[in-house]
Order: structure tokens, then sequence, then C-alpha cells
């Protein structure tokens, strides 16, 4: 079946052996080619340059991408096909240096049926202006596969450790006392933390190659990481780290065994930045992300934005402005002198560099940014759509429901930038928008207590309750 071909918050996503089909897979490898042929520069000698195909755990992903890599070879495209699955951001550092551009076939945290493809420029993904070219260039030629272009495969992981760690880093990290739990949720940064730091600091969780996540969806947020929280209990851990199943995304346990939001995971990293690094420039977050930041930008001088859902959209104004730190509330994470897309494994020694370096246990670190900047209580719901939503109609509806107060919270603002967000007096907001990468209706929401955020999220449900039976 053709489908129609759609990049959402990253990349195009479906159902494997649905919409996700070989057929469906070569016409983007095709289209492109053609990006590719269009836009690549060359160099004094007339050399186009270089293009990085890599590839994940899931079913038949290493197939996949030996297709598109064939394809390109068979439009003239300089290709190299990484030789086993690697993470994602590795394929986004790659392009930074030694690749022009990077393909990978992944669908990131999203179910084992699902798989995907996402395209890396400049460090990080391709940008909503050069996705919509690529979609325009779908069937705009006929798909060439030649018989026998294959593409030159290579192991380039030894590049991407080095380029996350260094020898006084990895030093650093390994004087910390205590064991760091690693749950790889199945995914493809199985055994990296090993390869970073000393064998006998990780105890590694779901580290098999199981490309049906063993029934889990491999998303490092509150929900899934109940065996994690356990261990870091049960082994007195100093840490728990988590990652998705392409390794771009974050998750984090408290020695205590407490989940700790990316609001707070933020929140740590940009004051510790400020603090120590004297960074400087603009603090850049989705508008999913919670309001810590923003208060920390406040009190610090810095400049402050929110851009739609998606780290898409943070990284591409990191390339276009003076960026100091930039954040995702899915996990994403990227700062001034760091990662320039979001990598689960860089934010995970960017935490252990800040233990090691204030030797304070991640509770402490959570307790002091709340005292100086104010409690964050930030949850949010995942609400199953059983059927396709316009989002422009569903904004538009939304945002005529709503009253002047919610949940004794006074309307300060309302923005429909993506979705419809609620601003209360205090910086407490509510959020409701259609998820751009699954059928699904969310609802976040932050407050200082559990009960207000509790109350606005109820309200939100009931919101959007038509738009998800």
């Amino acid at each position: 079946m053709a489908a129609e071909i759609k990049f959402g918050t990253d990349g195009w996503r479906g159902v494997i052996a649905w919409d996700f089909t070989y057929e469906n897979v070569r016409r983007v490898a095709q289209a492109l080619a053609d990006y590719i042929n269009e836009n690549a520069p060359s160099d004094e000698n007339g050399k186009m340059a270089k293009v990085f195909v890599g590839y994940d755990h899931r079913f038949m992903s290493d197939l996949f991408a030996a297709d598109m890599a064939s394809i390109l070879r068979s439009n003239k495209i300089d290709v190299t096909l990484s030789d086993g699955p690697v993470p994602t951001p590795m394929v986004s550092a790659l392009t930074l240096h030694k690749f022009w551009l990077g393909i990978i076939v992944t669908a990131s945290h999203n179910p084992a049926q699902y798989n995907g493809i996402k395209v890396k420029l400049a460090g990080h993904s391709a940008a909503v202006r050069e996705t919509k070219e690529i979609e325009q260039l779908v069937d705009a030629n006929p798909v060439l596969f030649l018989f026998g272009q294959k593409a030159e495969q290579k192991n380039l992981t030894d590049l991407y450790r080095k380029y996350l760690i260094t020898p006084a880093l990895a030093k650093k990290i390994a004087a910390l006392k205590g064991l760091i739990v690693a749950d790889y949720m199945y995914g493809v940064t199985s055994g990296w933390m090993e390869k970073l730091l000393p064998n006998n600091k990780i105890l590694a969780l779901h580290a098999e190659h199981d490309p049906t996540f063993c029934g889990l969806q491999p998303d490092p947020s509150l929900k899934n990481l109940g065996e994690l929280k356990k261990a870091v209990l049960a082994k007195k851990a100093a840490v728990g780290v988590a990652f998705d199943g392409d390794g771009d995304r974050f998750g984090l346990v408290d020695e205590k065994g407490n989940y700790v939001t990316p609001c707070l995971v933020a929140a740590v990293i940009l004051d510790h930045l400020v603090k120590t690094k004297k960074l400087k420039g603009k603090v850049v977050q989705t508008l999913s992300m919670g309001y810590l930041p923003k208060r920390i930008a406040r009190e610090n001088g810095l400049s402050y934005e929110e851009v739609p859902v998606g780290f898409k959209n943070v990284a591409e104004l990191m390339g276009l402005e003076e960026v100091a730190f930039g954040v995702e509330e899915a996990g994403g994470y990227a700062w001034k002198g760091g990662p320039s897309d979001r990598d689960g494994l860089g934010v995970a020694l960017m935490w252990l560099e800040i233990m090691a370096s204030t030797k304070k246990k991640p509770s402490e670190l959570c307790e002091e940014v709340a005292k100086r900047y104010g409690a964050s209580v930030y949850v949010r719901r995942d609400l199953p759509a059983a059927k396709p939503i316009d989002k422009a109609a569903f904004v538009e509806k939304m945002r005529k429901k709503l009253p002047k107060k919610i949940a004794g919270f006074k309307v300060a603002e309302i923005s429909t930038l993506d979705g419809v967000k609620v601003y209360f007096e205090n910086d407490e907001w509510l959020l409701v928008r259609p998820s751009g990468t699954e059928p699904l209706v969310r609802v976040y929401a932050e407050t200082a207590t559990k009960k207000d955020t509790q109350a606005l999220l109820d309200f939100g449900e009931k919101l959007v309750a038509q738009y998800i039976k």
C-alpha cells in the first residue's frame, strides 16, 4: 500500500507491514536521493558530500537500511552504511564533521510494531522546511534501484565514543561511590555505558536484543521505569539512568527510587551550567516543558523562548541564534559546548559529572533547585484516540471552550502555537495537544502541588473527551 509520507515531530513513522513497507521505504529513499542530489554541496574537486545510513534494533531495520543505502548508491551518492545497530545521536554527531547528511531507520520510543526514518543535518534533526521539501519529492521520480549497488559498511562507533567522553571525565565519574543502574529498555544503547565507564560501575537492565522490547514500550518515562526504581533501591545504587529505543531520550531515577521529571533534570543541568560554566545566551524549550528553566533564565538575565513540540524545533533555533540551553519534555537536552542534538548518553554523562563535581546525591540536587526556583509537580497523561484528529479544528474548538478560571487558577494567557496551552498567573500551566507521532491526545500540567496538577489534568481530560472516543 502506497501510504502518504508525512514527517511528524521527528521523522516519518508507520506500522511495519502496514504502511512501513519496502515499497514505501523505497519511495522515501528515492525522495532523499533527489533531495541530496539537489542540495548537497561538492568540494573543490567536484566530489559530492557524503551520506551515512544507520539503523536500530527493530524488526528488519537492518534490511530496510540496506535497501535505502543501495538506492542512494544507485543514484550516484557517496553513502556509507553502518555495519551494525547504532544510537540515533551517533548519526547526528557524524553529520557535524564526517558526513553532510545522516539517515537512521528507527521508530525511537514507539511500540515494537512501528518503524520509521529520521533525517539528520548539521548535527540535529532536519528542520520542517527540509522535511517538507523531502515530502514533496516523494514519487517525483521512479525509484532507481540498480542490481549490485551495495553500500560500503563501516563501524564508526569509536568516533562517537570519543565525541561523548574524555579520559579526564571518565576518571572523574569513576570516582563516584555506588553503582549506576542503566536501563537500556532493550534498545540500541545496550552496552554503551560499559563502553564509556568502568564495567564494575554499571548494573545493566534489559540489555538483551529483543525487537519486541519484551512487550514494553521503550520510552523512559515514569510508567515504564518500575524495574529501574526497584533495582536502584535493592542495590542501594547512586542513581538510575534510562534510554529509549534509539538512545536520544533520557530518564532518571534518584537514589531513593524516585522518578525525576524532565523539568527537574533540565533545571539541575541548566542551573549547574549557569553557575559553574557562566553559560550565556537564550534558553529555548518546547511548549510542553516545565516552568523551572523559564524561572532560571529570568533570574539569571537570560532570554527565553518557547517553540512547538519536537526537539528539531529547538535544534533549528540553536543553529540560527546564540542559544545556551535547549530542552524538550520528552527527555531531550542540549547545551552550548555539548551535544547539538538530544543525546541520552550525553545527558547521563552530564548528570554524573554534576554529581561528581558537587559530591551531592540526585535527590539533594533536585531539592536545591526546588528551594531556589520553586516546587514543580509535572505530570503528563496520554489518552488513546480512536480516530484521526484534525489538529487545526481541535485547537479552535478547545480554545473556544476555555473558561476564564480553571480549577481555581485565573487564566493569564492562551497559546495555540502547538495545541492549546493555558498559562496561569504564577507560571502554572495546562496543555492539550494531539501527538505528532502516535494516535494519542496528550494532556500536560504543572503546578507547585500534586493536588493542583491533578485538578488541571482532570479538567484537560474532560475537555478532550469527545476527541478520544
